[in-house]
C-alpha cells in the first residue's frame, strides 16, 4: 500500500504509546512500516531532496503534532510516551485522529497560533491551489519546518545540564565570529562566575575588545533585578557591553531597564537563542537542498 500520510499515522502512533512505556522515534518507524505492509521501496524512498526516508519524515510529523496538542510528551530526546491526555482520547476509542481533532487541545491552538507557524492551509503534506504559486508553497513550507526545528532544539537545550548549555554558548558565539577560537572562548566562558559575571569573551579575534557573558538556563521570566545585577557587575569592571542568554524569556521591565541603561546589553531569549542555533549550524545539520531555478533570459537573448 501507499506510505500513509502523517494524519493517518496519528492515531496508529498513539496506540503504539498505550502502554505507558518509553518508546524510541525510530523503532516506531518501523512498527508503523511493518502495520502498513509497506514494501522495501517504499520504506527506503526518499523526500525530493534526498535528505531522509519519506515515512521517517511523517512519522516524525505525526509525533510533532501529537506532542503539541499533550498527547504524548518527549521523556528524552528521540524517545516518547503517552500523556494522561492521550490515554483518555484512546479510551473514546477514536477511529481516526487528524488536525481537527487536535484542534479541541489549547497547547496545540496556541502552537498553531505562534507566529513561527503557519495557517492550517499549508500543514504538512502541502497543497497547492490558485491562491498560492509553487514558490509561495516552499516558502510557506520551509517557515514550518524552521519551526519546528527551533522548537525542538530548543527543548533539547532545556533538557540538558548547565554545563552542555555554557558548552553550547560558546560554540554559537565562536560560530558567530567571537572570542577568537574556541579554545580561549571556552576558557572564557564559565569559567568567572564573579559577581554576577559567568564568562567574559572576546569580541574579535585580536581580543582589543571584551564582552562579558552571563548565561540562564532557566524556566521562569527573567525580571528586571537580573538585568541590574548584571549591569551593577558590568559598571564594576568598567565594562560598557554584555549579552544576557537565557532559554526562557524576558519580563518587560527587564526589556526597558536594559534599553534605558547606558551599558549595552544584549537580552537574547529562548526564541531568539534558538533562531540563532540554526542560523549557524549549532546542534543541527542541513538534511536537504533544493535549488529554485529560473530562466536565464540574458542567455537565450539574440
Amino acid at each position: 500500500m501507499a506510505i500513509p500520510d502523517y494524519q493517518t499515522l496519528m492515531l496508529p502512533l498513539l496506540k503504539l504509546s498505550a502502554d505507558g512505556l518509553e518508546h524510541k522515534k525510530r523503532d516506531a518507524v518501523e512498527v508503523l512500516s511493518n502495520q502498513f505492509e509497506l514494501t522495501e521501496d517504499e520504506r527506503s524512498e526518499l523526500l525530493p531532496s534526498g535528505g531522509s526516508p519519506v515515512m521517517n519524515n511523517r512519522v516524525g510529523w505525526a509525533s510533532t503534532y501529537l506532542k503539541k496538542a499533550g498527547l504524548i510528551e518527549s521523556v528524552k530526546h528521540g524517545y516518547f510516551q503517552i500523556t494522561p491526555d492521550g490515554q483518555d482520547l484512546l479510551a473514546t476509542n477514536p477511529t481516526s485522529i487528524s488536525n481537527e481533532t487536535l484542534q479541541s487541545y489549547k497547547s496545540f491552538q496556541d502552537f498553531k497560533n505562534t507566529k513561527k507557524f503557519i495557517p492550517e492551509e499549508h500543514s504538512p503534506p502541502l497543497e497547492l491551489d490558485s491562491h498560492y504559486t509553487p514558490e509561495d508553497a516552499l516558502s510557506a513550507a520551509y517557515k514550518q519546518l524552521r519551526g519546528s526545528i527551533e522548537d525542538e532544539v530548543l527543548s533539547i537545550v532545556k533538557s540538558n545540564s548547565s554545563a552542555f548549555f555554557e558548552r553550547i554558548v560558546v560554540d554559537l558565539l565562536v560560530k558567530m565570529g567571537y572570542g577568537g577560537n574556541r579554545q580561549d572562548a571556552a576558557r572564557a566562558v564559565g569559567k568567572s562566575g564573579d559577581e554576577g559575571i559567568d564568562g567574559i569573551i572576546n569580541e574579535d579575534k585580536l581580543g582589543l575588545d571584551v564582552i562579558y557573558i552571563q548565561a540562564k538556563r532557566w524556566e521562569n521570566t527573567v525580571g528586571r533585578p537580573e538585568i541590574q545585577k548584571f549591569a551593577g557587575a558590568l559598571q564594576g569592571k568598567r565594562a560598557k557591553k554584555g549579552i544576557f542568554i537565557t532559554t526562557s524569556n524576558y519580563s518587560k521591565e527587564a526589556l526597558s531597564y536594559a534599553s534605558s541603561i547606558d551599558s549595552r546589553i544584549i537580552l537574547i531569549d529562548g526564541a531568539r537563542l534558538s533562531a540563532l542555533l540554526v542560523d549557524y549550524n549549532v546542534g543541527v545539520t542541513v538534511s536537504g537542498c533544493y535549488e529554485i531555478k529560473q530562466i536565464d533570459s540574458d542567455y537565450f537573448d539574440e
